[in-house]
């Protein structure tokens, strides 16, 4: 809501500046977003009446006029304006003026000077020259009622201030700069003024039949017609600047005044031509398949859910949001009718936003217009109309089918007290809504209202416990210091916050992405497998209509993007939470299920495993490479890798990561299915861990630096093809070795071309190992060595069924 804080002042005045009024009214719940002066700074600029216009000697487009600034002689200005004329009142900067910066952003400075010859005295003004808008096509007009050498600035009001006010959907009655005043005049105790709307007396007996069907849609309509109005009239100069300080622009006449009301008052109206109405109106739903081509140029297709304002033959209007284009007026309108109405809030919202446009009227409707004024607002217009554009006016039909019905609402004091946090009387909370106008009751401790019929927002004792406490003032709330002392909390160092995980990621060269947490059904069925999925009840559009329980779908559409950019290179991971269904509970008398929320990371890398290489050969990320990055972000705990399969990842490229024997993710390539289906050029690496799992870290523990020497001892063992490296190494480990093994690295192995030879039967392979040994209480012998090799080689035989290689 934006408005001159000028117009403001006429309705409510108080005794404060600028800038206490704006705090004021923010504190009391109607938030200033912005303050801005109607014009940008400049002086020396008057009020100059052309007195002659005669043609350049030296330029087909000058003009040489002769201006009347309020001296003893005229001065001799050469202007090139297509509309620089005798008689007409222009802003004049005169010699010496500082005019507001151009493009450069530096001041600009008026100096006597001469064009094609001819001496200039000054300069003539458009509105954009003066920085008021945009529009330079010609000399900015000024009444005639002003004096020439008249200030332009107090003229014009330009150090008049522009209030953008942020109103929360509840507010809708400060939809208007009267609903402001009259919440200002009550923070403030500064009188309210309410213009008295006398009714325009009938000329005529004329009246347009209407029939309203539906109460459901709308609960008032009031109608007027008036004739013989002269649509070509200008709209008056100084309605043209208070639309534009409200954000609109100058149309014709007879939208300025239904716009100019609806910003004074907040009832928004329509004007119909009304000799393109055919016969009378009829107010009801539309039906499936009518169209409508409405004032902004677009055509709508209309349902049994919108509503309409129709004639005999089409649909002339949607109900509560725009005008049809059939029934506009235009400058052969001689005959109008003036419609302001109260439709149903919920038979209004959500309309605009079906066909992708919005409204000033809609915005307002959808949120609730005061109902009683319909028939006041109807004179209002008309007593405009016929100032500006003269005509005839008919009575007022105004017809009341359902009037919103408002419960009273009760407060308690005592909870008042309790839930703003500060003692209160009953006086002050009586007060407090006194001064908004209020209809009140009172018993011992209890205090009953009645809404009024601009207040939508209030139907519950916490709404009005809102109200009291906005206008007590939120800055004489009490600061009062916790009870409890406050003491920091040491985090424990076994456990890692996110930022540091998200560093280590970052470090291995991955970037952080943020996806939203509803995702295609699709991505549950086909890559997390996930038949049953919490689904939302309102989404926010069709394709995100699941909460996910896998980050894969969001990481692979990050890609997707990426690639349809020709990105050749990508990296990227995530931190966010996954919803998952528990398993159900048999409570008394109904199953119970609740939703868990662990958080997982994701990542995904695709593409090169470097930027770029020395040698110019590229090496496509594998399954290794991911597998390495897992083990860099778990380190120093050692993940174990199990073969597993993965409804995403492709069946033989696909391991679960074990901590500690328990599985906390997977990683692997993407599966070809996906692939085919994502259209990738080749498949990218994900994996997926309990971030939980992932934050838990080892403290480091100390330890003497040993004083011997290792000693290593490789051995080759013959064991067979199915034995994996895993296996070979916990037989190792596990084999008897009196605490001397230190480490065991596998560095070969050997199959035998033509599956036989060397020592190896068919179905056989070597595996050479690298043992590390070393004491802690002397320098090892060969004996004590030979004898924990031996040892190993039994275990691995007894475990594995293997041997010692010959």
């Amino acid at each position: 809501m934006q408005f001159p804080e000028s117009w403001l002042r006429e309705f409510c005045n108080p005794p404060l500046s600028s800038e206490a009024l704006a705090e004021t009214l923010t504190m009391g719940g109607f938030e200033v977003e912005e303050r801005r002066p109607a014009a940008p700074p400049f002086t020396q600029v008057v009020v100059g009446e052309i007195k002659e216009a005669v043609q350049h000697p030296n330029a087909d487009r000058l003009r040489v006029c002769q201006v009347d600034v309020g001296g003893e002689a005229l001065l001799s200005i050469v202007c090139g304006a297509p509309n620089a004329r005798a008689g007409i009142k222009v802003p004049c900067a005169l010699v010496g003026a500082e005019l507001p910066p151009g493009e450069d952003g530096k001041p600009f400075r008026i100096k006597l000077g001469k064009l094609r010859g001819v001496e200039s005295q000054g300069m003539l003004c458009s509105a954009r020259e003066l920085g008021l808008s945009e529009d330079h096509g010609g000399l900015l007009e000024l009444p005639a009622t002003l004096l020439p050498g008249e200030d332009v600035r107090a003229a014009l009001q330009l150090d008049d201030v522009v209030l953008t006010i942020k109103l929360t959907p509840n507010l809708a009655h400060g939809l208007s700069v009267y609903g402001i005043a009259r919440e200002l005049s009550a923070l403030t105790g500064a009188p309210l003024v309410t213009p008295e709307i006398p009714a325009v007396p009938p000329q005529l007996d004329d009246t347009l039949p209407v029939r309203v069907e539906a109460s459901d849609l709308c609960g008032r309509f009031s109608g007027r017609i008036v004739r013989g109005v002269n649509t070509a009239a200008a709209t008056p100069a100084w309605m043209v600047e208070r639309l534009a300080r409200c954000g609109q622009r100058s149309v014709t006449a007879l939208v300025d005044i239904s716009n100019y009301v609806m910003f004074e008052y907040g009832q928004p109206s329509h004007i119909f031509d009304l000799d393109r109405i055919h016969g009378g109106l009829a107010v009801r739903w539309g039906r499936t398949g009518e169209q409508l081509k409405l004032l902004n140029g677009s055509t709508v297709t209309l349902d049994g859910t919108v509503g309409v304002i129709a004639d005999e033959r089409e649909v002339e209007s949607l109900a509560g949001i725009m005008g049809g284009d059939a029934t506009a007026v235009s400058d052969d309108t001689k005959s109008i009718y003036i419609e302001a109405a109260f439709w149903w809030p919920e038979a209004v919202q959500g309309r605009s936003r079906r066909f992708n446009f919005s409204t000033d009227a809609g915005h307002r409707f959808e949120r609730g217009v005061d109902p009683s004024r319909t028939v006041q607002m109807i004179e209002r217009i008309t007593q405009l109309v016929i100032a500006v554009c003269g005509g005839t006016p008919g009575p007022v039909d105004d017809q009341v089918l359902k009037l919103p019905e408002r419960a009273p609402v009760v407060l308690r004091v005592e909870r008042a007290a309790r839930v703003i946090g500060m003692p209160l009387t009953q006086a002050q909370c009586a007060d407090a809504l006194q001064r908004l106008g209020f209809v009140l009751t009172a018993s011992e401790g209890v205090i009953s209202v009645t809404p009024p019929p601009h207040r939508f927002d209030l139907a519950i004792e916490e709404d009005l416990i809102e109200e009291v406490a906005r206008l007590v003032g939120y800055n004489n709330l009490p600061a009062t210091p916790p009870l409890a002392p406050i003491r920091a909390r040491v985090g424990s160092e076994s456990q890692q916050g996110r930022f540091a995980v998200r560093h280590r990621l970052a470090d291995l060269g991955y970037q952080e992405t943020i996806n939203f947490s509803f995702v295609e059904a699709a991505w549950e069925r086909d890559l997390a497998g996930n038949a049953d999925p919490v689904k939302l009840l309102n989404p926010i559009a069709s394709q995100m209509s699941v909460m996910r329980s896998s980050l894969m779908g969001s990481l692979l559409n990050v890609l997707k993007y990426n690639l349809d950019r020709k990105a050749p290179r990508v990296r990227v991971f995530e931190v966010g939470r996954v919803f998952l269904r528990d398993a159900a509970e048999q409570g008394s008398d109904r199953e119970v299920q609740g939703v868990r929320q662990p958080m997982r990371i994701g990542g995904l890398a695709w593409g090169d495993v470097q930027a770029a290489r020395w040698d110019g050969k590229p090496q496509r990320v594998d399954f290794y490479d991911l597998k390495a990055d897992v083990e860099a972000l778990l380190a120093p705990r050692m993940p174990r890798f199990e073969a597993a399969e993965h409804p995403a990842l492709h069946p033989g490229r696909c391991a679960r990561v074990l901590l500690d024997g328990e599985v906390v993710g997977v990683l692997g390539e993407l599966h070809p299915r996906w692939r085919q289906q994502w259209e990738l050029p080749h498949p990218p690496m994900l994996f997926e861990l309990d971030f939980e799992a992932v934050a838990r870290r080892d403290l480091p523990k100390g330890q003497a630096v040993p004083r011997q020497q290792p000693v290593e001892r490789d051995i080759a063992v013959v064991v067979a093809e199915a034995v994996t490296h895993d296996a070979l190494m916990a037989a190792v480990h596990a084999a008897p070795t009196q605490g001397l093994l230190r480490t065991a690295q596998l560095f070969d192995i050997y199959r035998p071309a033509g599956g036989a030879g060397g020592g190896l039967q068919a179905g056989e392979k070597s595996m050479a190992v690298r043992l590390l040994f070393q004491g802690e209480a002397g320098t090892l012998t060969d004996a004590e060595i030979d004898a924990a090799v031996q040892a190993i080689v039994a275990h691995v035989g007894a475990q594995l069924g293997g041997r010692l290689r010959a």
